[in-house]
């Protein structure tokens, strides 16, 4: 029983286990979120740790804490220029959408004996959002390559919609305390919510990259505490103004990502260790929460299984048709964006509220809930490669070499970066010799990745096909470089 066993060495093991899980998930091509979840169950109550965990509240907590780093490091690797293009289509998803998908779940729910037409918007409302943590993790570490642009897309709308889910539910929750709640106030504390949400988020973004230039840390390990207190501060100082903090951070690291600053890829590494570090808290937290045998119950997965059908099948593409009937991705892309409608651990977690607020029914409802996110994610997470190749849909996925060396903004360094250039198969300046390139003083190739090796270049080394140049140098000149290697052989004549 692992309750009997010292906490630091039973914390040690499950984070070691989870490490584990989420490398083979890889080789198994199953979601880690689903192992996380696994280990959490195994640990609890029901499994072989015995481990007693029923804390609804503090599971609470500790998603919050958790789903606002996801969320921040989620929005600081996102490039505003991929997301620029589709960033209105995104926020029509993330509010339309997903109100949509909360009433159209809501009819075949209450027709169900077990809940009444409040309950079956409640869990309408809780299903409603796709999972920024389950997107994130399944498009990088799956490696799934989409064409234009639906993968920005697709993660834009995961981790901007939970804000509209946590109103609808937070109001369903009213509407079952009072005998009605007025649409004019519900619709005037969503507006205020969302754009002090989006305000807040941009200025504390901008107010961080002012910051850190300035603020000159004399020691590059206290860079990271930064980072941290930035996403407290954003989503503690939006929440105090009744803003919506999880729309808050988003915005904030979106802000931060596009911005240029002092060691910005260490606080970007740290905060990718850091939002890995929060998902397998919180799935762990909310696996021991769980038991599983009131899961594997035959009433919770026949209605389970309902729901999780009506909400892939109906709801969601019938939200995502309706809100993006003016926008200009064919039938097949919409098919695509129905489908990556991946739930994980946000519905858990608005699962909880119920169990917070001790409705009645809360503890059938969290555990459909969670039958119906571990559906999603296996059937969905499982099939998003298969269906983008079924809709002609696929692209090829650049892997991202990891050189052994790495280079950041620091002190004085300028406008000076890194980049990588990928030379074509008939790029013209195939077969020549680095000293033929004659580039500009203060501009010079690092390394050439050649395949699975790294050469240190020099001026008699020729380039060949399919090499990689890391350049360093100054940002305009290196746009200038790239050009002019990227010119081909029909081009020179």
């Amino acid at each position: 029983m692992l309750q009997q066993i010292n906490p630091f060495l039973v914390a040690g093991v499950l984070f070691f286990l989870s490490l584990v899980a989420g490398a083979l998930s890889e080789k198994i091509k199953i979601p880690a979120l689903i192992l996380f979840l696994a280990i959490g169950m195994l640990a609890g109550v029901d499994g072989p740790g015995g481990i007693k965990f029923n804390d609804a509240v503090a599971a609470n907590n500790i998603g919050t804490f958790a789903l606002a780093f996801i969320l921040f490091s989620g929005g600081f690797q996102t490039k505003w220029s991929d997301v620029k293009p589709i960033v209105t289509q995104g926020v029509v998803l993330s509010t339309l959408g997903v109100f949509l998908t909360s009433v159209v779940m809501a009819v075949p729910i209450a027709m169900l004996p077990v809940f009444n037409y409040k309950d079956a918007f409640l869990l309408g409302s809780i299903i409603s959002s796709t999972d920024a943590a389950a997107v994130f993790s399944i498009l990088r570490t799956q490696k799934i390559g989409i064409k234009g642009n639906l993968k920005p897309l697709l993660e834009f709308e995961s981790g901007s919609n939970d804000p509209m889910a946590v109103f609808l539910t937070l109001t369903a929750i009213n509407w079952l305390n009072s005998p009605e709640v007025p649409l004019n106030q519900m619709a005037i504390k969503f507006i205020i919510q969302m754009l002090a949400g989006g305000i807040f988020g941009f200025l504390m973004g901008k107010f961080s990259c002012w910051t850190i230039q300035r603020l000159k840390i004399s020691n590059e390990a206290l860079y990271p505490v930064f980072g941290i207190s930035i996403v407290m501060a954003t989503f503690g100082l939006t929440e105090t103004f009744y803003g919506n903090g999880y729309l808050a951070v988003y915005v904030c690291g979106i802000v931060m990502g596009g911005g240029d600053f002092l060691y910005k890829y260490s606080l970007q590494r740290f905060h990718e260790g850091f939002a890995w570090l929060m998902q397998i808290i919180m799935f762990l937290v909310l696996g021991l929460l769980v038991n599983p045998n009131e899961i594997i119950d035959f009433d919770v997965i026949s209605v389970g299984m309902m729901i999780s059908c009506c909400l892939m099948f109906i709801a969601r593409p019938i939200a995502i048709f309706i809100s993006s009937m003016f926008s200009k991705f064919n039938f097949r892309e919409k098919l695509f964006i129905s489908w990556t409608g991946l739930r994980g651990a946000v519905p858990i977690i608005l699962a909880t509220y119920p169990l917070t607020f001790n409705h009645p029914q809360a503890g059938y409802i969290f555990n459909v809930i969670f039958f119906v996110v571990l559906s999603s994610v296996l059937l969905q997470g499982k099939t998003l490669a298969l269906a983008a190749k079924l809709l002609k849909l696929e692209a090829a996925v650049r892997e991202a070499k990891i050189y052994p060396l790495a280079f950041d903004r620091t002190p004085g360094s300028g406008t000076e970066e890194t980049r990588e250039i990928d030379l074509l198969p008939d790029a013209a300046v195939i077969g020549q010799s680095v000293k033929d390139l004659k580039f500009p003083e203060g501009v010079t190739i690092l390394l050439i990745n050649r395949g699975k090796k790294f050469i240190i270049p020099k001026g008699n080394t020729t380039l060949e096909r399919g090499d990689t140049l890391l350049i360093f140098g100054e940002r305009a000149i290196l746009s200038e470089i790239e050009e002019n290697l990227s010119k081909r052989i029909i081009d020179e004549k």
